[in-house]
C-alpha cells in the first residue's frame, strides 16, 4: 500500500500570480501593498518572493551586480541572480505557492477587481442534469461549464464518460458518476483514503484558504456526506476533544512535498522540502508499533533532491520513486530502495516512456502501479500510465484532451470496489480552477485479468478472449462466473468492434507461446547466471580459505627459520669458541713437543756421560792406573 505524494502549486496560471503579485505589493497597481512587504513578510521570504517576481516578469538576471554596498540591494541581486534560467511559468508558480503558505487567505482577502473570475464547477452535482436511459437504466448525463480567461465556456470533456457504472461495460477509461449528497467544496492537496467502500476527503486547498473538514463518499451509492471530526484528547486537565486543525499537503511531517509510503507496520518518508523552501532526498523511517522515528543513509545514488513525486512498495520490499520536480524543471525518473539491503538502484524502464510530471497521483492494484494527473511546467499531463513493478514496462492506460481534472495537479487517486471489482476513484485537483469532480476508471490489465480469472472457476468448455485489435484500440474480452453459476461476458475498450477471428486467436496464441519459450530460456539463462555466481562464490572461498592455510604456514616457516637461524648463530659461536681452543691446544702440543725433545736431549747426554764414565775405568785398569773414588774425581 502506498500513499499519495503531496502535489505542490505545479500548474502556475498568469492572471492568478498577477493577482498575488499585486496583493503582495510587487506591482504599482492601486491595490498593491508595496508599503507592508518589509513588516508582513521575513527577509528571506521577501527576497525569495522579490526574485521570484523578476524571474517570472523580466527573465533570468543579466544586470550587473549592484555597486553599492546596501544590504538589501545585494541580497535582492543574489536571490534573483541564484534563480539562473528558471523559466517565467516555474517562477510564477513559487511566487503563488509561497504566498499562499505565508498567507493561506491571501485570495478571499485580495481586491476582487484585479483576481482573474473562478467559477468552481461542479459536474457531479448542481449542474445541468439532463436525465437519459440505456439498456433500461436511467443515469444522469452532467455537462461541465469552466472559466477561459474570464469568459464563460462550455466544454466537451470526450474522454470522460459520464454514465452510472451499473451500466459500464467498457474498461480503461474514465467516466463521471452521478453523484448525490453535499458535494464537498472544490479543493486540491486533500488526503484521501478508502474504508469499507468508503472514500474518505480530509483538508485541502481552496483559494488560498487552508481546509479543516471531512466528508465522505459511499462507493455503493455514490452519495457525499459530511462528517463532523474531532480527536480525542490526551490532556488530564482538558479530556474533551478537539477540532482537527486546516491542512493542505499534510501528511503530519514538518516538511512540504514528501512522500510517504506504508510498508508493514512502518512509514517510510523520502524527500520534500523544508520551511526555507530546501529540496530535500533524506530518508526517514517511522516504526508505528514504538512510535519511534530513525533516519537512514542507504547506499548506492539516492534521487536527486525534489518534492511532489510519487512513491510505492512492491512485494513489501522495494520502494519505487518516481517523477516530482525541482525548482527549475521536472523528473520522469524511476528509482528503486531495496529495503531489506537499504540500497538504491535506477533500474532501466522499457515501453512508453511517461513525460516528466510533478503533482501527480499513484495508487497500486496488485503488481501494476497507475499514475494520474500532475504536469510539468508548460501543461497537465493527459495520460494515465501504469508500470508492472515487476517488469518496469510502461504502457498508458488512456488519455484525456482539454483542461479537465485528470490532468491536474494535486488531485487525489485511491483504489475502492465496486460489483467485486477494482475501480480506481479520484477526486479535485487544480489546472488553473479549483475541481470537486469523481471520476473513476475501472483498471483491465493482463495481471489483474489472470489473477480474476484465477480466482473465479470457469468451465473448461470456456476460454478467455484476448488481443483482438483495431487500428487504433485493443479489444479484450474475458469471461466470468457470477453469484448465480452464469458466464457474462465482458467487453472492454471497444464495445463495437468486429467478432474477433481464429486467425487472430491463433496469432495471439503463438505469440504466447513465444513469449513462454522466451520466458523459459531467460530464466534459464538466468538460472546458469546464478550457478555460476554460485560456483565463482564457492571458488573464490576456497581460494580464500586456501590463501589463509598457505599464509599460517608461511608464518610457521617464518618462525621456524627465526628458530634455525639462532641455532646456527649459537653453533657459529661454538664453533669460533672451538676453533680459538684448537689454537691454544696447537700451541700446547708444540711446547710439549719441545720439552720432550729437550727431555730426549738430556737423557741422551746423561747416558752418554755415563757410559763414557764406565769406559774409562776398564781401559785404566788394563793399563795399570786404579780406578778413583767418586769422592775423588
Amino acid at each position: 500500500m502506498a500513499t499519495m505524494a503531496r502535489a505542490s502549486s505545479g500548474l502556475a496560471y498568469p492572471e492568478r500570480f498577477y493577482a498575488a503579485a499585486s496583493y503582495a505589493g510587487f506591482d504599482e497597481s492601486p491595490n498593491s501593498n508595496s508599503k507592508d512587504i518589509g513588516s508582513r513578510f521575513s527577509n528571506d521570504v521577501a527576497l525569495i518572493l522579490y526574485a521570484l517576481y523578476q524571474q517570472a516578469t523580466i527573465g533570468p538576471c543579466n544586470v550587473p551586480k549592484p555597486s553599492s554596498w546596501s544590504p538589501v540591494e545585494q541580497g535582492k541581486w543574489k536571490s534573483w541572480q541564484q534563480l539562473g534560467n528558471m523559466i517565467s511559468t516555474e517562477a510564477m508558480r513559487l511566487f503563488v505557492k509561497i504566498l499562499e503558505e505565508e498567507e493561506p487567505g491571501w485570495y478571499s482577502r485580495a481586491s476582487s477587481s484585479v483576481l482573474e473570475p473562478v467559477i468552481d464547477v461542479q459536474m457531479n452535482h448542481n449542474s445541468n442534469v439532463e436525465p437519459i436511459t440505456e439498456n433500461g437504466n436511467p443515469f444522469a448525463e452532467t455537462k461541465s461549464i469552466s472559466a477561459e480567461n474570464g469568459s464563460l465556456m462550455e466544454t466537451q470533456e470526450k474522454d470522460v464518460v459520464s454514465e452510472g457504472l451499473g451500466s459500464v461495460v467498457v474498461y480503461d477509461q474514465w467516466i463521471s458518476p452521478p453523484i448525490t449528497g453535499q458535494c464537498p467544496k472544490a479543493r486540491y492537496e486533500h488526503g484521501a483514503a478508502v474504508v469499507q467502500d468508503k472514500m474518505y476527503i480530509y483538508g485541502g486547498n481552496h483559494n488560498g484558504r487552508y481546509l479543516s473538514d471531512l466528508h465522505v463518499l459511499d462507493l455503493r451509492s455514490w452519495t457525499w456526506s459530511k462528517v463532523d471530526a474531532k480527536v480525542g484528547s490526551k490532556s488530564v486537565e482538558s479530556p474533551s476533544p478537539v477540532n482537527i486543525g486546516p491542512c493542505a499537503g499534510h501528511s503530519l511531517v514538518s516538511r512540504g512535498g514528501q512522500s510517504v509510503t506504508l510498508v508493514g507496520t512502518t512509514l517510510v518518508i523520502f524527500g520534500g522540502q523544508d520551511a526555507k523552501q530546501t529540496l530535500l532526498n533524506d530518508l526517514h523511517i517511522l516504526d508505528l508499533e514504538t512510535m519511534t522515528w530513525d533516519e537512514f543513509d542507504a547506499v548506492g545514488v539516492p534521487p536527486s533532491p525534489r518534492s511532489d513525486h510519487a512513491a510505492a512498495v512492491h512485494a513489501e520490499r522495494y520502494l519505487l520513486i518516481f517523477g516530482g520536480g525541482s525548482h527549475a524543471t521536472c523528473f520522469s525518473d524511476l528509482h528503486v530502495l531495496d529495503l531489506q539491503a537499504m540500497e538504491w538502484s535506477r533500474p532501466t524502464q522499457q515501453g512508453e516512456m511517461p513525460a516528466p510530471r510533478a503533482g501527480h497521483a499513484g495508487v497500486t492494484v496488485g503488481e501494476n502501479w497507475f499514475i494520474v494527473g500532475g504536469g510539468d511546467n508548460k501543461s497537465g499531463a493527459s495520460e494515465t500510465v501504469v508500470l508492472n513493478m515487476s517488469t518496469l514496462v510502461w504502457s498508458v492506460v488512456t488519455s484525456v484532451q482539454g483542461r479537465v481534472p485528470l490532468a491536474s495537479e494535486g488531485l487525489s487517486l485511491v483504489v475502492g470496489s465496486f460489483n467485486g471489482e477494482d475501480i480506481l476513484v479520484s477526486f479535485g485537483g487544480y489546472n488553473g480552477r479549483y475541481n470537486s469532480e469523481v471520476n473513476v476508471l475501472k483498471p483491465s490489465h493482463k495481471s489483474t485479468l489472470q489473477s480474476k480469472i484465477m480466482e473465479s472457476p470457469v468451465p473448461d468448455s470456456v476460454s478467455a478472449v484476448h488481443n483482438a485489435t483495431n487500428p487504433t484500440r485493443d479489444l479484450e474480452s474475458e469471461f466470468e462466473v457470477g453469484q448465480e453459476g452464469k458466464i457474462r461476458e465482458i467487453v472492454m475498450d471497444n464495445v463495437d468492434s468486429e467478432p474477433m477471428k481464429p486467425k487472430g486467436e491463433e496469432t495471439s496464441e503463438r505469440i504466447i507461446a513465444t513469449l513462454k519459450a522466451e520466458k523459459e530460456e531467460l530464466e534459464s539463462s538466468l538460472n546458469k547466471e546464478k550457478l555460476q555466481s554460485l560456483q565463482i562464490k564457492q571458488e573464490l572461498t576456497e581460494a580464500e580459505t586456501r590463501n589463509t592455510d598457505l599464509y599460517k604456514e608461511l608464518q610457521s616457516v617464518r618462525g621456524q627459520l627465526a628458530a634455525e637461524q639462532s641455532r646456527c648463530f649459537k653453533l657459529e659461536v661454538d664453533v669460533a669458541e672451538l676453533r680459538q681452543k684448537l689454537q691454544t691446544m696447537e700451541t700446547l702440543q708444540k711446547e710439549v713437543e719441545l720439552l720432550q725433545r729437550q727431555k730426549a736431549a738430556s737423557e741422551q747426554a746423561a747416558l752418554n756421560a755415563k757410559q763414557r764414565q764406565g769406559s774409562g775405568g776398564v781401559w785404566g785398569w788394563l793399563a795399570g792406573s786404579p780406578p778413583q773414588n767418586a769422592d775423588e774425581a
